[in-house]
């Protein structure tokens, strides 16, 4: 591969990088960055006028479904969403059939990863915490880190026993990996399909109120500063949510988080429609949550924006909201609602962004920050944050389509990823 980039918008914050400048890549390594590079006719030239060209994206909390749901999603479709998105890596969670709480299952999902399009698309497995992600039992973690599990969580299932999440946590430390916690005190939400409040009232659907997400998150955080451990709650929704890790965090523990877009963007209002695409758990929640959480991702206290991807066939979601599963695909809206919603509003600046979806959850991870220099790996992800474009879920790459925004008008989107030597432009 030969390819060279001119004029595009280079944003790297982890070194204060921010130019206009050319890139040549050279069989998958950045060659030089300068201002207008001369080549050769064979080389392939890409014009991007004032693009931004970023360290590549991550989205650290991704189901892929295979093995075992491969009616919804498949490693091949998932990594096509993800690419089309302008992700190039991921973190695939666990609640696959078998689970990963094997080593062979970790050993097969990179595997076959890595036939996908040569690599295009970094795949990186989140193993289980638990045995069968049932709560009782520890996996064996170190079998798991040494196969390549990049962290520890019962996604979906959240790890409710005190002395389980206890030991979880510093097996987890031993590792040098983290434990991602799905935040929900289940003997408050058994049942419900939707936020507690007066919209649920008012239309007859059972709640999941609140404090079930804050509880299980504050006593996640008192078990993370009794044994001194890193802890990572996943897709926090509610204000009071963001007040616990912002506290968490001024006292110095050692405390991560993520939002998804789709808590950024509805409110439980839009639950009115019974559409099963707004179903999703955590559920919608307020607009005052909802500036609660702009608010978090401004002051820093929510580290990553993560899609929660979650595909599901369509007759699986045409069906009556309570019988419908919880979740939607977000690969390739996630990126142009966080624009959308926050850059060209000025709640984040575009450095701000970067940092949520490249650099923060790699450091959280324990994997290499991403840099754009001469000599470096080509890992790069291309972003127009003035282009419009109606999301369609018909031109999903993705194997399911069940999403709310399908007709949305987004202001931003990737124009393409570069990795592994290959690229998608």
């Amino acid at each position: 591969m030969k390819i060279l980039l001119k004029n595009g918008h280079i944003i790297e914050p982890h070194s204060g990088l921010d130019l206009l400048a050319d890139i040549l890549i050279v069989d998958g390594i950045i060659e030089k960055i300068g201002t207008k590079i001369s080549v050769g006719a064979s080389i392939q030239k890409y014009e991007l006028d004032g693009k931004i060209v970023a360290p590549g994206f991550m989205d650290m909390h991704v189901h892929l479904r295979e093995p075992g749901y491969e009616h919804k999603e498949t490693i091949e479709t998932g990594l096509a969403a993800a690419a089309s998105g302008g992700f190039s890596a991921v973190c695939c969670m666990p609640n696959t059939n078998p689970p990963i709480d094997d080593a062979s299952v970790v050993k097969y999902i990179k595997e076959k990863a890595a036939k996908v399009k040569n690599g295009l698309v970094d795949v990186f497995p989140v193993a289980a915490a638990t045995k069968g992600r049932e709560g009782n039992e520890l996996s064996p973690m170190m079998e798991l880190a040494e196969a390549g599990a990049v962290a520890f969580s019962d996604d979906g299932s959240p790890i409710e026993n005190s002395e389980v999440m206890k030991r979880a946590m510093e097996y987890a430390d031993m590792v040098g990996k983290i434990i991602i916690q799905h935040p929900e005190d289940r003997s408050l939400t058994k049942g419900g399909v939707m936020n507690e409040g007066f919209v649920s009232t008012s239309i007859g659907l059972p709640p999941m109120p609140a404090i079930a997400e804050e509880i299980m998150i504050m006593r996640d955080v008192m078990i993370a500063e009794y044994a001194n451990t890193r802890y990572h709650a996943a897709h926090i929704s509610t204000a009071g949510s963001v007040e616990i890790i912002r506290q968490a965090k001024k006292r110095g523990l050692k405390v991560t988080c993520e939002v998804t877009p789709h808590h950024f963007t509805l409110t439980e209002e839009v639950v009115r429609s019974f559409d099963t695409n707004t179903k999703m758990n955590p559920p919608l929640r307020t607009q005052e949550d909802i500036e609660a959480i702009k608010a978090g991702l401004k002051d820093g206290t929510i580290d990553v924006i993560a899609s929660d991807h979650a595909p599901h066939s369509f007759d699986e979601k045409e069906v009556e909201f309570l019988e419908a599963p919880f979740g939607i695909v977000g690969l390739e809206t996630a990126l142009g609602l966080a624009v959308t919603e926050l850059v060209h509003p000025k709640i984040l600046s575009i450095n701000q962004l970067i940092e949520k979806f490249s650099i923060n959850p790699r450091k959280i991870l324990n994997l290499p920050v991403i840099k754009i220099s001469m000599g470096e790996k080509a890992n790069l992800t291309i972003i127009d944050t003035e282009k419009e474009w109606r999301v369609d879920v018909s031109k999903f790459k993705s194997k399911s389509k069940n999403s709310p925004f399908n007709g949305r008008i987004l202001k931003g989107k990737s124009c393409g990823i570069i990795n592994s030597g290959i690229f998608c432009l």
